[in-house]
């Protein structure tokens, strides 16, 4: 929709539209935004129950660490003060969940910051996607969560389909197949993926020669780097840090 067409129909709603109503109507996805403070300012009904809450009220003005035990809450506050800081958002970010009532659960979680018409980040909007068991026991996604980890720590590092499934005690197939189950992706878009935002983030909050950028993320050829970079961004790397901070990359 136009912006201009959005900002008529939402000048015309009665409260300002948070999709509130709407996420307290998925039990299998809990949904948040929060304030520059990192406290919850709005949050769905799934959130509340898995904190062994009973009203919202309970959560409003409350920050990750004061509502989760160590050392979930501390984890959960880092991430927000991460993207609070950098404005960076975190995307797919594989975790276990431990819930009040005792059980646990596997999750996609996603957090993109929030910013003022200058651009600065007051706040963040959040999800985390329960992933349905493929058995009454439920799957351990323990091996993956590895792997997904190691892939978003070393993208500069040549990574291998087969040395991949190996760390994860699979086999290739098996690795691949868990991997666009879980975010319909094969392996090798997951690594490309990963070393995409990898330089976004350095090209954004670094004045690295792009060559270093290119070698940092796994490419030891710029021109392939930067091929790549303008297949997947739409500009090129130096065209891309010309641009960042402006209205173009709110993200």
């Amino acid at each position: 929709m136009p912006t201009s067409q959005l900002a008529a129909l939402f000048s015309q709603l009665a409260e300002p539209f948070t999709g509130e109503a709407l996420f307290d109507c998925l039990p299998d996805l809990v949904f948040f935004i929060k304030n520059r403070r990192c406290e919850y300012v709005v949050m769905n009904q799934t959130l509340v129950e898995r904190c062994g809450r009973r009203d919202k009220s309970e959560l409003a003005g409350r920050r990750a660490d004061e509502l989760f035990p160590p050392p979930l809450g501390t984890s959960y506050a880092a991430q927000d003060e991460s993207v609070l800081r950098h404005g960076t958002a975190i995307l797919n970010q594989l975790e276990l969940h431990f819930y009040a009532a005792g059980g646990r659960g596997w999750c996609l979680t996603n957090k993109l910051p929030l910013r003022n018409p200058a651009g600065a980040v007051i706040g963040l909007v959040g999800i985390s996607r329960d992933l349905r068991a493929t058995h009454e026991r439920g799957e351990d996604y323990s091996a993956i969560a590895d792997i997904v980890r190691h892939i978003q720590k070393h993208p500069g590092e040549t990574l291998r389909l087969p040395q991949l499934a190996a760390r994860a005690g699979l086999s290739s197939y098996q690795l691949e197949q868990r991997i666009k189950k879980l975010f319909q992706l094969t392996v090798g878009q997951l690594i490309q993926k990963t070393r995409m935002e990898a330089a976004i983030r350095q090209l954004r909050e670094t004045t690295d020669p792009i060559a270093s950028v290119a070698f940092d993320c796994g490419y030891s050829d710029q021109s392939a780097f930067t091929r790549q970079f303008r297949q997947t961004v739409g500009l090129s790397p130096s065209a891309y840090r010309t641009a960042q901070g402006t209205a173009l990359f709110p993200h």
